[in-house]
């Protein structure tokens, strides 16, 4: 079985939208990335950092999952990272009410002996410096590195981000930060010249409108599903990164015909995260929940067409 490092953060938000609000709950990126992972049953591994304050419960709900969590640094005297934000009406902007680095302002990330081997690498969000220290961990070169980013590092560490970019095989980014990246409003041009920096594959995640991802003069898009509620979209992204890396780490197949395919699972499992507040309904997520919704996909971009 192929092996999976999961790299981000573990984490506490406290979450308002126009459907309630919460007090600290669980999040962070390598959490969402890792229960999503989870649905493929593929041995994967959390690199992160937490402080004393940290339940018990969340790390045996995350080890609950078949997630090796023994590159989970704790520091005991310490405060774990926490962000607090407010979604608009639309859900698709939001403000930072709060962010607090705590224990991640001097996180040195520690890959465990058993998964320096590994297969896939999944570069959650975290400053470039902690991500490419983790690939240089790495016994030998991953089949497969997949990095997520964001504006903040582009703003104040573009040099560093440049040069992990340089390093990976897939980008996962939204739209917006595409265009910062590359100064193009075009998705296509912009892909192609995320292409230059690096990356052999380049997925735009597009929010509510679905994702593109690009290879080459290949270009495949997959639409979100619509819902009729969306309750909280934080982690929506980070879901959809551990969807993605979680099916190619469980198929061992790289080409861009499965990559096609991954796309449309994390399409579905980001679908799930919106439901409810937080992890809440990662956590109980079930197999044939899943595939039932992989049939509406299915169903939604399936057409007969006559060309005469």
């Amino acid at each position: 079985m192929s092996k999976l490092v999961i790299v981000g953060t573990v984490a506490f938000d406290a979450i308002e939208t126009p459907f309630g609000k919460t007090d600290k709950i669980l999040g962070g990126a390598a959490t969402f990335i890792g229960l999503a992972a989870s649905q493929f049953n593929v041995d994967a591994a959390i690199v992160s950092v937490v402080g004393g304050d940290f339940p018990k419960e969340y790390l045996d709900l995350l080890a609950n999952k078949n997630l090796d969590i023994s590159g989970v640094e704790i520091v005991k005297e310490g405060k774990t990272f926490f962000w607090r934000g407010k979604y608009h009406n639309d859900m698709n902007t939001r403000d930072t009410l709060a962010t607090e680095l705590n224990v991640l302002a001097d996180f040195n990330p520690v890959v465990p002996e058993d998964y320096k081997n590994a297969e896939v690498v999944m570069l959650g969000n975290l400053h470039p410096l902690v991500q490419m220290s983790v690939l240089e961990q790495m016994n030998k070169k991953p089949k497969m590195v997949i990095l997520d980013t964001m504006n903040f590092w582009m703003d104040c560490a573009l040099d560093e981000l440049k040069a992990v970019i340089n390093k990976v095989d897939v980008i996962t980014i939204n739209d917006e930060e595409a265009r910062q990246l590359t100064g193009e409003y075009s998705l296509v041009v912009a892909a192609q010249k995320i292409h230059k920096m690096g990356p052999k594959y380049v997925v735009i995640k597009k929010g509510e409108h679905g994702a593109l991802l690009f290879h080459g003069e290949n270009v495949f898009f997959a639409p979100a599903l619509p819902l009729k509620e969306v309750f909280d979209p934080t982690g929506a992204g980070d879901t959809f990164a551990g969807g993605f890396a979680g099916y190619l780490t469980k198929t061992e197949d790289y080409s861009f015909e499965n990559m096609k395919t991954a796309v449309i699972y994390g399409s579905t499992l980001a679908s799930f995260c919106v439901e409810k507040f937080g992890t809440e309904r990662m956590e109980e997520l079930q197999d044939r929940e899943v595939y039932q919704r992989l049939d509406q996909f299915k169903q939604l971009t399936k057409f007969e067409i006559i060309l005469e």
